[in-house]
């Protein structure tokens, strides 16, 4: 089956102060490593999406086969970026069977973890949303099928696809992910990226 990725890596990062798509993890910008892990788990296409300091972001990024896209209203929050990179994957790649929505900040969502949900997906024919569970919750990286495109697109705001997945709870596969609540958002944070 064929999965794309959108990475969103297009948030202003106002918490942390600078922009956390650059915060480094052995030397690799978090949203290189991103990409990295979507394309080392297979994803096709891959795609980026920027917004505040698109330019920088962008930048890290060269040398990698991932296509970047703009997101101008990238301010209104993450619905803006998943209906941004969810459209490009409807526009570009009309035989993909679904989309795994990953974030930069996850430093422990490499391609093993990608991998996994690839697999689950496949599994289940393409047919069910596979999502991450941590923190008692559902959450990214998630696989979505082609037929959630509509409500991918529908998304408004800055609650990401959890409504969605509070909303079809039942039907999701889960995949424990221990890590998933470890992002990057303060200074802290970033601190301890190398560990």
């Amino acid at each position: 089956m064929r999965v794309a990725c959108v990475v969103l890596a297009a948030g202003a990062s106002r918490r942390l102060g600078r922009a956390k798509q650059l915060a480094r993890v052995r030397g690799e910008p978090l949203v290189r490593r991103a990409a990295r892990a979507a394309l080392e788990a297979g994803c096709a296409p891959v795609f980026v999406v920027t917004g505040a300091r698109a330019a920088a972001v962008e930048a890290a990024l060269a040398g990698i086969p991932v296509a970047c896209v703009r997101n101008a209203a990238h301010a209104e929050g993450l619905a803006s970026s998943i209906r941004a990179g969810v459209a490009a994957v409807a526009d570009t790649t009309p035989l993909c069977d679904g989309v795994l929505v990953a974030l930069v900040d996850q430093p422990a969502a490499g391609a093993a973890l990608l991998r996994a949900l690839r697999a689950r997906f496949e599994a289940a024919l393409g047919a069910r949303i596979v999502a991450c569970a941590y923190a008692g919750a559902l959450g990214a990286p998630a696989v979505f099928p082609r037929a959630l495109f509509r409500e991918l697109a529908a998304l408004r705001g800055d609650r990401g696809a959890k409504a969605i997945l509070e909303a079809r709870g039942e039907e999701v596969i889960a995949v424990p992910f221990a890590d998933g609540a470890r992002d990057v958002d303060t200074e802290e944070d970033a601190a301890q990226l190398d560990d």
